[in-house]
């Protein structure tokens, strides 16, 4: 049995109590049942009474309460005592200099004999509230900007996969499904409309771009209108739009959505109070044994005949038209194995000053050497490439051939003039492609982009205009080839701003017969003076059409009169030849 505790134990012990409740600022209270109440020195403190009494009035607690706070205090304190059990709460207290601090209070109810007392305590909890509360704003700030970033990202998708102006999904949406639908074992037949606008050309042209995306937009309500429920509708870019239609019972579904197709797009559509003709033309394929690899070049085969066959018609791909479509993979199995031999190079067409005859450019045409065939012109290979997509990497590699043929001149001493390459819509599209050039370390002011006139008629893309602004960065003049074919607006060219713009050979031949011709020449060669624009005639094959060329204005002339296309080694020796005579004279 252990020895009873002496008084002076229990004092050390009382001691030692105090002052660990001092260093907590632990307040202790009692409350009795006769609604006694007693503050220790530590609970005067927290309420900041100036005081230390320990006999203190329930009022002088009630009044300390927040005003928002105090019913409920005072009913938890009251719900305890009705349940003679512990009592638990939290509120706010306001100090005498109107500080608002926190207070949790707990307490223990105990009885002695007839006595009910509550033994509690009180403590200072503002700075874990304002913890919490802080970490409960930033937790909301976060969830917010989690949402903002799911809601952004949503767009950003949404915008990738989209056409901004029609809605429809696009190209890179497009493949995607289609690929799904591929790789369907459950999917039986799948048909594919394709749908090009008639017409639109002449819509931009005359009515201008505002109005064709007027049109563009009603086609694709149109078109999307008539889409079955289980099908799918996108615009594949220009005025093309393409539709899947998965397990349809019959061809004859098929042309019942196609002809729709035509009958309303027919009609035409209302713009600035005049009706703005259109139709289409549609090519349908489909696929009944699983195998949907071919299904888009096939009905892009049907459309092709639909537009040849008059346009405003439906055409579905036949199978004796495979012959054909595998006749031009041979070819483009035989192009692709060309690019990477580097069977295919550049000639270059010598272009002079029409008044002094002194070469002042040359143009870099491409000519595949074939193995078996010998030397092809681009009308052997060239439409066989863009159909398949090879245009972009094809211009990529002659470019490369025309700078190591220019270094090779150089390292000759051979000044060398500047050189025109042509250059596709796809190329100019391409992303990577300022990146491609820095790799080529192409000297300022050697070379000229010729931009077919259709890559800028039509809307010029954000990345198209981009890539342009870097070529002129780049101090790489940006020309215009067979100008006058499309009908170019004067819109378009202060749009594109070019360097010089070479008029169409088909306007030039003509010139010696037709006064007509002429004057169309001439008012061409007046608005690009205007515009500060330089002129290329091209098709110059006599010294008839180089003089009156020179009349007419023009500033450079290039044709079979000057010049036919030649190899590298046969340009060398040209321009080395007459540079020597300019040397000797």
């Amino acid at each position: 049995m252990k020895p009873a505790r002496s008084e002076q134990e229990f004092q050390n012990i009382l001691r030692r109590l105090e002052l660990a409740l001092d260093a907590s600022q632990i307040g202790v209270w009692e409350h009795s049942a006769e609604d006694e109440l007693f503050w220790d020195l530590q609970m005067h403190r927290l309420y900041a009474t100036g005081k230390s009494q320990r006999k203190v009035t329930a009022a002088q607690w009630v009044d300390a309460i927040h005003p928002d706070d105090r019913a409920r205090a005072q009913e938890d304190f009251e719900e305890a005592i009705r349940r003679k059990g512990d009592y638990s709460s939290e509120f706010r207290i306001i100090l005498p200099d109107g500080e608002i601090r926190h207070i949790r209070s707990r307490a223990h109810y105990y009885e002695d004999g007839n006595i009910s007392t509550y033994i509690g305590a009180e403590w200072d909890v503002t700075a874990d509230v304002m913890l919490n509360r802080e970490l409960s704003n930033q937790k909301a700030i976060a969830e917010a900007r989690a949402l903002a970033l799911e809601a952004s990202t949503a767009q950003i998708e949404y915008a990738a996969e989209h056409d901004y102006l029609t809605g429809l999904p696009n190209r890179r949406f497009f493949d995607k499904r289609l690929s799904e639908l591929s790789a369907d074992c459950s999917l039986d037949r799948l048909a594919i409309l394709h749908v090009d606008l008639d017409y639109f050309k002449q819509i931009n042209d005359t009515a201008g771009h505002a109005a064709g995306d007027a049109v563009l937009k009603s086609a694709a309500l149109m078109i999307a209108s008539v889409v079955p429920e289980n099908g799918f509708v996108a615009r594949m870019g220009g005025d093309e739009f393409v539709i899947l239609i998965p397990n349809f019972a019959t061809l004859g579904e098929l042309e019942i959505v196609a002809q729709h197709i035509v009958r309303l797009l027919k009609q035409g559509v209302s713009y600035g109070g005049s009706l703005l003709q259109t139709g289409a033309s549609i090519g349908v394929a489909w696929m009944n044994d699983g195998n949907a690899a071919n299904l888009l070049a096939e009905s892009d085969i049907a459309l092709y005949r639909s537009k040849k066959m008059g346009r405003n018609r439906v055409e579905f791909f036949a199978p004796h038209l495979k012959t054909g479509l595998s006749r031009d993979r041979r070819i483009a199995d035989h192009v692709k194995l060309g690019l990477e031999r580097g069977e295919f190079i550049p000639f270059y067409q010598v272009q002079v000053d029409a008044r002094t005859q002194r070469i002042v450019g040359v143009e870099a045409l491409a000519r595949w050497n074939h193995p078996q065939r010998g030397l092809l012109s681009p009308e052997s290979f060239m439409k066989v490439a863009t159909t398949l997509g090879l245009i972009a990497e094809f211009d990529a590699v002659i470019l490369k051939a025309i700078m190591r043929d220019r270094q090779s001149w150089e390292e000759m001493g051979v000044t060398v003039p500047r050189i025109a390459v042509n250059t596709s819509a796809a190329r100019l599209s391409d992303l990577s492609l300022v990146e491609q050039l820095k790799q080529l370390n192409i000297p300022p002011n050697s070379l000229s982009f010729e931009l077919l006139e259709t890559v800028f008629l039509d809307d010029i893309e954000e990345d198209v205009l981009s890539n342009i602004a870097a070529l002129r960065q780049m101090e790489i003049d940006i020309e215009v080839d067979d100008f006058g074919s499309g009908h170019a607006s004067i819109i378009g060219l202060l749009k594109l701003k070019p360097k010089r713009l070479k008029i169409d050979q088909r306007l030039v031949l003509p010139i010696t017969k037709s006064r007509e011709q002429r004057s169309l020449i001439r008012s061409i060669v007046d608005i690009a003076k205007t515009l500060g624009i330089g002129v290329i005639a091209e098709g110059v094959e006599s010294l008839e059409h180089a003089k009156l060329l020179r009349r007419l204005g023009c500033d450079t002339l290039q044709g079979y009169a000057i010049a036919h296309p030649v190899s590298a080694l046969q340009l060398c020796a040209r321009l080395m030849a007459v540079q020597n005579a300019r040397l000797a004279g």
